[in-house]
């Protein structure tokens, strides 16, 4: 850890201000395919466990299916502080490690997914229509998870991940590219959202 770095998180610690419990970062299939990605992968997860996050949110935009396989394998050979939960487009059940990883599972179809799921136990006589109201359709949502702070690298544009989880997430951008994301631009996160008041729509 350089000076600054050293800086920033002497005044994240002394400021006495809330840390993200749950933190989401979004990557693209391109910055997870660059050589040794999945070290940068490794430090953020320490990074997120030693600033106080219990639950911690990737997701991989992925254009080419073929390439969730590979995308995988850098999963599998990341060395993590807590179980990492991995999953895809075809999985169905809820995700519920510390670290969970959805690659290519978008919040439109993720979304899409729970209605499906409410429609049929309704038409099965299981649910009635009257008991269908935001908490039912949580219930039914493959990552259960409201994230605290969602970091996107790259870019100021945002993907359809937890569009419905993240409607009250802080949000924070950088133009740093994710192989080259740094202890410090983790740290100007926590930081930015720390100087944020947050209102939950209210």
């Amino acid at each position: 850890m350089g000076l600054y770095d050293r800086y920033l998180a002497a005044r994240i610690r002394r400021n006495d201000l809330p840390l993200p419990n749950c933190v989401a970062v979004v990557i693209t299939e391109r910055d997870l395919l660059e050589q040794d990605s999945h070290r940068t992968i490794e430090k953020f997860f320490e990074w997120t466990s030693e600033y106080g996050a219990e639950r911690v949110l990737v997701y991989v935009s992925v254009l080419d299916g073929g390439v969730v396989p590979t995308i995988q394998r850098v999963f599998e050979r990341c060395e993590a502080p807590r179980t990492v939960e991995v999953r895809d487009i075809d999985d169905k059940e809820r995700a519920d490690a510390p670290i969970q990883v959805s690659i290519g599972l978008g919040g439109k179809h993720e979304f899409a997914a729970a209605v499906r799921e409410t429609a049929t136990e309704v038409e099965a006589g299981t649910l009635s229509p009257h008991e269908i109201d935001a908490d039912a359709i949580e219930e039914r949502l493959i990552f259960p998870t409201d994230p605290d702070l969602v970091i996107k690298t790259g870019a100021e544009r945002l993907s359809d991940f937890m569009i419905w989880q993240s409607v009250y997430s802080e949000l924070h951008f950088t133009d740093v590219n994710w192989r080259d994301f740094r202890e410090r631009d983790y740290l100007r996160a926590i930081r930015d959202y720390q100087n944020r008041q947050r209102r939950y729509g209210r």
